[in-house]
């Protein structure tokens, strides 16, 4: 680029030479040729250079002619370092237009390098042969790599400096005169001196080891170190010694070295290139290490005092037993991942550009335990629970957690690998174990779901609706989902199944004594068989009351008595037969199965009727045995349920008569009462049935209707197995066994907001979305009649929906409420 550089600039200082509306200038010259350059002329066809000695203008060197496009042309050959006459002619079909004269000088001859030889390692010496008019030389220097240089200089020898050592370079040389400058010459390569060889290195940190190779000529070599205290820098070393080594340095600290050689005249030679060696670094100290999580993930932190170092950056590295390891030019460092229960045995070491320093001792670290597994709940006896587990290794104890789903919490601290805690029935007990250390605490452990039994009920009530109906009631037990009633007379046994706390047994046997049960059931630990029976008589109490007598017949005597006889099953009764007519009654008593009743009046009507009497109380009254006409039937009858098991039948007035047998009757079995009243409370008819209702009415004189209704049905019944299950993001599921029957279902859960869903058609579950953690919610899940009603008597259940973050946490069911 240089010589580009020159050659513009020759052209630019060249004669200039002005014609009749023509101007000439030469471009360059060389040894050899001209390189000139005109204007266009108007008109003209081509262009004629003619070149000849100034000294014989007559007697033309060269020339050219070009076409008429051509502004610029190079006219050879000619001979170096002579003044030539250059003459342009500008030319129409040969004929002259116009033409310019002026004067130009060739470069010098080319010069010829005779030797290059090295002087040292950054210097070449450059011999040549001057030519005649020269004024001075310019050398070009160049290399493979790119290299480019171009010097100038007067005489020969020439040095050029400042190269790279034990480099090849390819020299040629250009005589300079005011004209210009000769073609180069042919290239000679040559190569710069090696400098001396050294090497250092830092085998420890506090000493360096300096080696170098011999050179040419020296007997001894000496050491410079800076700082100099490292090593006395006037020191000759013999021609043998190749290697030293500086001792007792700083760790960390940067030393300039440079070595000499001497000849045996005691000159000093090429000294090498300044080598910066930087000794080791110090072993750490002391590294303290943590454990640090986050949800998912372990890592340990190590972190240390830094070491010193002069120059430069120092890393760190943290190795780990267990194939971890962590490089860092900070003072601490992560160690991940890391799992419970490892074991780990750390070193520090600390590196430079000179290498690794010692490591330090050996650290052992252990990390936090793992979460104790399997666990279980044990309840050795009633309301004694133990929460027990496996030992986990590294675990310098263990935390267990006890929460009730009644919101009462308790925590258990330990060494062992138990924990005793108090478990009243009814209650739902989550348990959950971890185990911690120095390091922390683990995972919390699996978490155990424990039930104890249901509650027996307290305050049982056993009261009679009718001779051969109890109605029994009891206060809600804790954790029971349903109640079973047991009555039982000998081996004749009667069962209500409800969720609600009160239970109707009818068909029962008069005069005769029943065991009643009640026994609680929860869905997790099934029925407490462990609950006491209640001995209990039907009415009145506290001992059992007489059958009615039945089977009245009249045996007509004389035309004022009648002789009454009965049938009756009492263990120990009095009876009572009365005759009501029209003008009063007359009554005749016996502790036998007939009596007779006199004075009464001929042709009347008299209703007969006969009651038992006992120690107990009075039976119902017999049938009436009239002379009326039968009874009449009820024009309505209603059924309206008041459990899943329990029915309220009432009806209208029915004229003439006096007592009624109501009977439902369906697949599943029949239920009835005997009533004066226009109503009656039945049990043991089950939801969800199709059934008739007949009805037997009797008038006083024992006349019968028999009556029947058709299309009746129990209302659908209530759903079994309710789960409420958390779902994603804030959303919860409601899952229940259907009943029989296909209907459908409707959901609400109230609190501090509502929420409701409806499944489709033959679905069991549904969503609730969008809920507020941190609330106790009423959940009902009901069926729905045909008209679109909701059954009314389902019980409700209630959740406490805890909080986990901003996130719903665990759902604990807290029983069971009813439908007023």
């Amino acid at each position: 680029m240089k010589g580009l550089l020159f050659f513009a600039f020759l052209g630019m200082t060249a004669e200039i030479a002005a014609g009749v509306g023509i101007t000439v200038t030469v471009f360059s010259v060389t040894s050899k040729n001209m390189i000139v350059r005109w204007t266009r002329f108007p008109d003209a066809t081509s262009y004629k250079v003619t070149v000849s000695p100034f000294s014989t203008p007559d007697d033309p060197t060269a020339f050219a002619q070009f076409g008429p496009n051509t502004v610029m042309g190079s006219v050879g050959p000619l001979s170096p370092n002579i003044v030539y006459e250059v003459k342009v002619e500008a030319l129409a079909n040969q004929v002259v237009l116009s033409t310019t004269f002026l004067e130009s000088r060739t470069a010098p001859q080319t010069v010829d390098i005779d030797n290059v030889k090295a002087q040292d390692s950054s210097t070449l010496i450059v011999a040549f042969t001057p030519v005649g008019g020269a004024t001075g030389y310019q050398l070009r220097v160049e290399n493979a790599q790119g290299y480019f240089s171009e010097e100038a200089v007067a005489s020969s020898p020439a040095l050029i400096g400042s190269l790279q050592p034990y480099t090849t370079y390819s020299l040629s040389i250009m005589a300079i005169n005011s004209a210009g400058r000769s073609q180069p010459s042919a290239s000679v390569e040559a190569r710069t001196l090696l400098p001396p060889l050294v090497t250092t290195s830092s085998p420890t940190n506090d000493s360096i080891v300096v080696s170098w190779l011999p050179a040419d000529g020296s007997v001894s070599y000496s050491v410079t170190s800076v700082p100099a205290e490292a090593y006395p820098n006037t020191t000759l070393l013999s021609q043998n010694t190749t290697t030293v080594t500086l001792t007792d340095l700083d760790a960390g600290t940067l030393h300039i070295i440079q070595v000499c050689g001497w000849d045996q005249e005691g000159r000093k030679g090429e000294a090498s290139p300044y080598i910066n060696q930087t000794t080791r670094p110090a072993t750490p100290g002391l590294f303290t290490v943590t454990v640090q999580r986050s949800p998912g993930q372990a890592w340990l932190n190590v972190s240390w005092e830094p070491v010193f170092q002069d120059r430069g950056a120092v890393e760190y590295t943290v190795n780990s037993s267990l194939d971890l390891q962590c490089t860092t030019s900070q003072l601490h460092c992560i160690l991940e991942p890391i799992g419970c229960a490892e074991m780990h045995i750390l070193h520090l070491v600390a590196a430079n550009e000179a290498g690794p320093s010692t490591p330090t001792e050996p650290e052992l670290f252990g990390t936090f335990p793992c979460p104790p597994q399997p666990v279980e709940v044990e309840e050795s006896d009633p309301g004694n629970c133990t929460f027990s587990w496996e030992s986990v290794e590294l675990a310098d104890g263990y935390q267990g957690f006890i929460k009730r789903n009644d919101g009462v919490e308790d925590v258990c601290n330990t060494t062992g690998n138990s924990c005793h805690f108090h478990c009243p029935c009814g209650f739902t007990y989550l348990t959950s174990v971890l185990a911690y250390n120095l390091a922390g605490d683990s995972e919390p452990g699996p978490v155990l779901n424990y039930t104890t039994m249901p509650c027996c009920p307290d305050h049982v009530t056993i009261t009679a609706a009718t001779t051969d109906t109890i109605e029994v009631t009891w206060a809600e037990s804790r954790g029971a989902d349903a109640y079973e009633t047991h009555a039982v007379d000998g081996g004749v046994a009667l069962v209500c199944n409800d969720s609600a706390p009160v239970c109707v047994l009818s068909d029962l046997r008069c005069d005769r004594p029943y065991t009643v049960t009640v026994t609680p059931c929860s869905e997790a630990r099934g029925c407490n068989r462990a609950c006491p029976a209640h001995l209990k008589d039907t009415l009145p109490l506290p001992s059992p009351a007489p059958c009615t007598p039945t089977d009245l017949s009249l045996a007509q005597g004389n035309g004022s008595s009648v002789t009454v006889s009965w049938a009756a099953e009492n263990r120990d009764a009095n009876y009572t037969v009365s005759a009501v007519g029209p003008r009063g009654s007359h009554t005749c008593w016996s502790d036998a199965r007939s009596c007779e009743v006199d004075a009464l009046t001929c042709g009347s009507s008299y209703n007969f009727i006969a009651v038992a009497h006992s120690a107990a109380g009075q039976s119902l009254p017999s049938y009436s045995v009239p002379l009326e006409t039968a009874p009449c039937c009820p024009a309505s009858l209603e059924v309206d349920p008041v459990t899943q098991a329990m029915s309220n039948v009432s009806w209208s007035h029915a004229r003439g008569a006096d007592s009624f047998v109501t009977t439902l009757t369906s697949p599943r079995g029949h239920a009835s009462c005997h009533t004066r009243d226009p109503h009656c409370l039945m049990g043991c008819i089950t939801c969800g049935t199709n059934y008739t209702v007949t009805m037997e009415t009797y008038s006083r004189s024992g006349h019968m209707a028999n009556c029947s209704y058709q299309g009746f049905s129990s209302s659908a019944c209530c759903p079994s197995g309710i789960k409420l299950y958390r779902t994603a993001g804030s959303g919860l599921r409601v899952h229940w066994r259907p009943s029989s029957g296909g209907h459908n279902y409707t959901v609400e859960m109230t609190g501090s907001t509502n929420y409701t869903c409806s499944p489709l058609p033959g679905q069991s579950s549904c969503d609730l979305e969008n809920i507020q953690c941190g609330n106790i919610y009423v959940l009902l899940v009901a069926p729905l009649a045909a008209d679109g009603t909701r059954v009314e008597f389902c019980h409700q259940r209630l959740y406490l929906v805890t909080c986990s973050g901003y996130n719903l946490g665990m759902v604990i069911y807290r029983g069971k409420q009813f439908v007023d």
